[in-house]
């Protein structure tokens, strides 16, 4: 079997979840790799280093290393452009439009989906809300386009063969936007990468990018009212308003590199976390240095954290909900009652259910499902034809 893997963009800033899936599947299946943009191959530091990754016109526009979005109306057409018929099998990794490239009957077609489009979907009015595009003349041709960008993706979503989802979250939102079932097999955690420690000191910790869907401002607001020590870690648009909207007792300390990340992990109070993810790899790294979650309960963290109220025995933090300061307040006063309870060592078996072990096996087994199903179907089709 010839493979290809496709995903959006490549990009030394973009390091999330999708980019870590990538990396595990390059570990064990021998693809050619294809992206929007590239900008890693030419990065000493990164895995892909020399490594030839395919590319659309996008590379050479302007300022499209620090990533596509900005030319949103194009990604459609771009990742159509990418001739993949010499390959038996099309693995994607799609957050937003590589689930779009284009195959024959013959082709098999699995896409591991981070998420819908988060722009035409559950982002749309934050994203008009948040810009100058949402104003005007300008927020009519971008409503406009939003619609059009939602019914290309549900079209491409007919391209696809199979869907894994990352979370039962994001399995019932590709349902309910393309009405396909999705496998849920969980992306894989570098857990030995945060060790086990058992000592906290006295402060909690958020590490988010800044920007609104992250509800980071939230966190900012509550932990204002509670005078409680918070460390944020983190970079984006919301930068200077989280240092404005800070407090004294808040320590806003941008980008810091991994071991300082890792530091910080390991000794925080509680991690807290205010976003609706569709997975949450961050609050499963927490768990693995033993350090409880204290998160908004929506999304993937429903399935990553277990609340020490319902899990008396097992607990590893606290949910909160609705998505408010008032709720968050509340839930970190209620955490100083539970906090005795919450073993270190749960926290760690909890994330060690999220391993690139587990990930490997689910994921291997399923490409392998996959194969058999769509070639054993398609070479019974043609021994039918010929009868």
């Amino acid at each position: 079997m010839k493979y290809a893997l496709v995903h959006e963009w490549l990009t030394p800033k973009a390091t999330g979840g999708s980019e870590l899936v990538v990396r595990e599947i390059l570990r064990y299946i021998d693809a050619e790799l294809y992206a929007l943009i590239d900008f890693e191959s030419i990065n000493p530091q990164s895995y892909l280093y020399n490594r030839k990754i395919g590319t659309t016109f996008l590379q050479n526009f302007p300022f499209a290393s620090s990533g596509p979005q900005k030319y949103l109306p194009l990604l459609p057409l771009a990742i159509e452009q990418f001739d993949l018929r010499s390959y038996d099998v099309i693995l994607s990794s799609s957050h937003a439009v590589a689930k779009g490239v284009l195959t024959s009957p013959q082709q098999l077609h699995i896409c591991y989906c981070h998420t819908p489009m988060r722009y035409a979907w559950d982002l749309t009015f934050d994203y008009l809300n948040a810009t100058k595009m949402g104003l005007g003349f300008s927020g009519i041709l971008t409503r406009y386009l939003l619609h059009r960008l939602r019914q290309w993706d549900v079209i491409s979503a007919n391209r696809v063969d199979y869907f894994i989802a990352n979370s039962h979250h994001t399995a019932r939102r590709i349902w309910r936007c393309y009405r396909r079932e999705a496998k849920v097999i969980y992306p894989p955690v570098n857990i030995e990468r945060f060790p086990l420690q058992t000592k906290k000191e006295e402060f909690y910790l958020t590490v988010s990018r800044l920007v609104s869907y992250k509800k980071v401002s939230l966190i900012v607001e509550a932990f204002n009212r509670l005078g409680y020590p918070l460390i944020i870690i983190g970079e984006g648009e919301e930068l200077n308003l989280i240092r404005q909207l800070a407090k004294s007792n808040i320590q806003v300390l941008g980008a810091q590199p991994n071991e300082v990340v890792e530091q910080y992990m390991a000794n925080a109070k509680a991690f807290v976390y205010a976003a609706c993810e569709d997975f949450g790899i961050a609050l499963v790294e927490a768990q693995a240095c033993g350090t409880p979650v204290i998160a908004y309960g929506g999304g993937g963290a429903l399935e990553t954290v277990l609340d020490i109220r319902q899990y008396p025995d097992a607990g590893t933090g606290l949910l909160f909900s609705p998505q408010t300061p008032e709720a968050l307040v509340e839930t970190v006063e209620t955490f100083s009652k539970f906090q005795g309870q919450v073993n270190p060592d749960n926290c760690r078996l909890q994330a060690a259910q999220f391993s690139p072990e587990i990930f490997k096996t689910a994921y291997l087994a399923k490409i392998e499902d996959c194969c058999q199903d769509f070639f054993i179907k398609k070479s019974q089709k043609n021994c039918d034809f010929f009868k």
